[in-house]
């Protein structure tokens, strides 16, 4: 059994407005090992983006456990929250997130700034996490002149220039066209199968799950108790492709 590095009990996010509440997250218990492939699904609204959050440590569960690499996350204050985050995840956004007056090597340079690394160091790092996203090329040009694929796989480089143990992507396909995607999914695909990083996928794209090694569903807040591969779903696990 591979070692636990994501583990919840019971958590619960909990919205208030005036006298209407709503539980984006209820009582949630998943486990996660190291060097898996996790993809959430289930229908807008389910809680997929609440509990990748609360795993990044970007919200706070209203409720119950969450243990991330050992850590207990409701023990830290939010300096060390940020530096933690810094140092252990590397997330991945629908909507690229990147600065558009910064080069790619730029954006991807950002996270180091946090680290103790010379500048030198920094670009370093920075040049060798966009050569293995094969934009080796395009190192300072501008997101404006990058396709929406060029743009995802800065993000990417971004998201593992720091090395980190997690690989959070919340719907990384939703705004790329289909060749785009695929080229996305690949790179994920080779990040977990070669270099070994877990990663945890929200998607609601069936296509994209073939990817992951493991699907959990959610519904109306609630994590479904089943942990069935691609292939249990009538989802055949999907074969890179090269390009």
């Amino acid at each position: 059994m591979p070692e636990t590095v994501i583990q919840t009990r019971k958590l619960t996010k909990e919205y208030v407005r005036e006298d209407y509440h709503v539980f984006a997250l209820k009582e949630a218990d998943i486990e996660i090992g190291r060097g898996e492939f996790v993809a959430l699904m289930g229908p807008s609204g389910s809680g997929k983006s609440t509990l990748l959050h609360c795993i990044a440590a970007m919200d706070r569960p209203t409720s119950g456990e969450i243990l991330v690499l050992g850590q207990d996350l409701s023990s830290l204050n939010e300096r060390d929250i940020a530096h933690w985050r810094n140092v252990h995840i590397g997330f991945i956004f629908q909507s690229f997130n990147l600065i558009p007056v910064l080069s790619a090597l730029e954006n991807v340079e950002l996270p180091l700034n946090l680290t103790a690394l010379k500048k030198q160091e920094r670009r370093e790092h920075a040049r060798n996490a966009l050569e293995l996203v094969g934009l080796g090329d395009r190192l300072h040009n501008l997101p404006r002149q990058l396709s929406g694929g060029q743009e995802q796989r800065v993000a990417i480089a971004r998201a593992i220039v720091t090395d980190p143990d997690l690989i959070l992507a919340d719907e990384p396909t939703g705004n790329l066209d289909a060749a785009s995607a695929q080229e996305v999914l690949n790179m994920l695909s080779r990040l977990n199968k070669e270099f070994g990083k877990t990663i945890v996928m929200v998607t609601h794209d069936p296509h994209a799950a073939r990817f992951a090694s493991k699907i959990r569903y959610l519904e109306k807040g609630e994590l479904l108790p089943d942990g069935r591969t691609p292939a249990d779903w009538n989802l055949p696990a999907a074969e890179a492709t090269s390009g």
